[in-house]
């Protein structure tokens, strides 16, 4: 790939500097790409984030929001960076584990020409229905809607983990869902809502105010462990179905050919920031646990979770629109 190419040159000339001088970094502002729409979950934990590492660094870490193709207009922005350290991006894993198999023609690579820096959270989402609904669990909502010709579910996108979470149960549990794709959760919410959608898909943080205010009902989390925003909800596995256990989390990526030194440098201060009280809490808020790793760690996360997402890809045969 040309971006990768391009990387391994710049890197290499700029990695004996950098060896020798990675106690200078940094040495500017730095820009913290953010591949998503402005006010967004992500987006808010980002401006956190970036007022803290700019402590932490020294140096003040700007957010550029960069939405669109599914985090792909970022993504691309990160990987054409100079591999200096001063441009670095935090995303959620369907940049590195979905959008190779929704996308063939992927305009970067998501090994080559990103340097991983750490893992920050691990999310989940969670099944919703309408509080009227004639059952309160995954195997009387299977039951309900086997006796169905059809149950339409929401998510926030074709290829979203909404959709292919969905598209697993109907598949593996047999009974027939129909997927109705949203530019995002809260107008799939409001369909349910209004009697318009039978199911959708939501985060924790968009859900609990309906369940709050008696409107929703959470089904199940589709993860190993239970939402921190929902200790109430019980995960799918919990309710006896096996396979909905992949998680869903949000990373710090510098471009490929970063200096090991670099992002180093980089890895501890997200490592501090994130043991922050306040910016933990916010993950919380966000259903969303706070965790780090190192760079290794989080490369070997995604060399394990990418064949379990394009499995699910090629099961709903989701491309990217």
């Amino acid at each position: 790939m040309l971006i990768a190419r391009r990387r391994a040159v710049l890197g290499a000339a700029l990695a004996a500097p950098w060896v020798a001088h990675a106690q200078g970094f940094p040495t500017r502002p730095l820009r913290l790409v953010s591949p998503f729409n402005p006010g967004g979950a992500i987006d808010v934990l980002n401006r956190l984030l970036a007022e803290r590492l700019g402590a932490d660094l020294g140096q003040p870490v700007v957010v550029e929001a960069r939405p669109g193709a599914n985090t792909v207009v970022g993504a691309e922005a990160v990987a054409r960076a100079a591999p200096d350290g001063h441009t670095f991006m935090v995303t959620t894993n369907s940049t590195h584990t979905n959008n190779p198999a929704l996308m063939p023609n992927l305009p970067y690579d998501p090994v080559r020409d990103f340097s991983p820096i750490t893992l920050l959270s691990m999310g989940t989402i969670v099944l919703c229905a309408p509080r009227a609904a004639p059952f309160d669990d995954m195997r009387g909502f299977l039951g309900w809607a086997r006796a169905r010709p059809r149950t339409t579910f929401g998510s926030w996108g074709v290829g979203s983990a909404g959709h292919l979470y969905g598209a697993k149960i109907g598949a593996q549990e047999n009974v027939a869902l129909e997927h109705v794709p949203y530019r995002g959760e809260q107008p799939a919410i409001q369909d349910v809502l209004a009697g318009r959608l039978d199911m959708t898909f939501a985060s924790p943080v968009g859900a609990r105010p309906q369940q709050q205010a008696g409107a929703l009902k959470l089904i199940g989390v589709p993860a190993a462990q239970r939402s921190v925003a929902l200790p109430d909800v019980p995960t799918i596995a919990e309710q006896g179905m096996t396979g909905y256990d992949m998680g869903l989390f949000v990373a710090a990526w510098a471009p490929g050919g970063t200096p090991a030194p670099v992002v180093a440098r980089l890895h501890q201060a997200f490592v501090r920031v994130v043991a922050e009280e306040a910016i933990r809490e916010a993950m919380l808020r966000q259903g969303q646990r706070p965790v780090v790793s190192t760079p290794e760690e989080l490369a070997a996360t995604v060399a394990r979770d990418t064949p379990r997402w394009a499995e699910l890809i090629r099961l709903t045969g989701a491309r990217a629109e």
